[in-house]
């Protein structure tokens, strides 16, 4: 359990990428919106990053929707540069099986069900539930932080948990956000720290629920699952159910962001791989 471009010549977005995390959290079970400029290489995030914001308050939880704006799922309004990043796929068979077995996933399970949830659950419920959730994984930051001598970056993060963890309940809200000089940071994990100490992507790969990735980062994601709370929690059986709900609620704010990248790739195997390496390159340029 872990907690965790488009090819062509026109502008790649990241609107999109939202819908590819849904792999690399679905069911986490241990371990990017804009139009088509042309048929391959407009693509655009919800992913989750809600760049929009209920001004509402119910219940004494902010409705904000963009609680984790610099996470991998969310949608930073970016446009990537022209030229793509070149990665081998030595095992493009077993990536593009698992492509479509994660797609069967997405549309037979993890829809259906988020679709349900979110006609039942509230908003301010489900913003408070995605609150938690980041608030709780605040120690994956917050070390990577610290080994990418981000000393700044970690005293926000500190901070940005002791005042959501006091003052709004265990992070139900987000007050943290009404003071500028604790805005949230980057987000870090593992497989940035990697980069940054020289370390290079390797080869892509697409495992089965988790989605697309790289040697690298499949190395940081299983090294962020020891900093993950969640996966502490006993019985396993209750820490993969805590997991998959964070996924399930991450994901009822951004059905039909996958659909739609479907609709405007020519081929969304080598659209998802083509997002995800620059996404993860421009976090890591941070």
């Amino acid at each position: 359990m872990k907690f965790h471009l488009i090819g062509g010549s026109g502008k790649r977005y990241l609107k999109y990428f939202p819908a590819i995390l849904f792999f690399s959290g679905y069911f986490s079970i241990g371990c990017a919106h804009k139009s088509v400029s042309d048929s391959r290489s407009a693509l655009a995030d919800p992913p989750l990053h809600q760049n929009q914001q209920i001004t509402t308050t119910k219940a004494g939880i902010p409705l904000e929707q963009d609680t984790d704006k610099f996470s991998d799922e969310d949608f930073i309004d970016e446009e990537f540069e022209e030229d793509e990043i070149q990665m081998a796929d030595p095992i493009s068979l077993w990536n593009r099986a698992m492509f479509h077995f994660n797609d069967k996933l997405y549309f037979w399970a993890l829809k259906p069900v988020s679709q349900v949830y979110k006609a039942v659950a509230p908003d301010f419920f489900r913003i408070g539930v995605k609150n938690f959730f980041r608030n709780i994984t605040t120690p994956v930051r917050l070390v990577n932080c610290i080994l990418q001598w981000k000393g700044q970056a970690a005293q926000i993060e500190f901070s940005r948990f002791m005042v959501n963890t006091t003052i709004s309940v265990l992070g139900l809200g987000n007050p943290a956000d009404k003071y500028s000089e604790l805005n949230s940071p980057d987000e870090e994990d593992l497989g940035q720290t990697l980069a940054k100490y020289g370390l290079g992507n390797g080869f892509y790969i697409v495992w089965p629920i988790l989605g697309p990735s790289t040697l690298r980062d499949s190395i940081g994601l299983a090294g962020d699952w020891f900093l993950n709370p969640i996966n502490y929690v006993e019985p396993t059986e209750a820490s993969w159910g805590i997991s998959a709900f964070d996924k399930i609620n991450r994901t009822s704010f951004r059905i039909g962001e996958y659909e739609s990248l479907k609709e405007a790739a020519i081929d969304p195997y080598t659209a998802l791989q083509d997002i995800y390496l620059q996404f993860r390159e421009k976090k890591i340029e941070k």
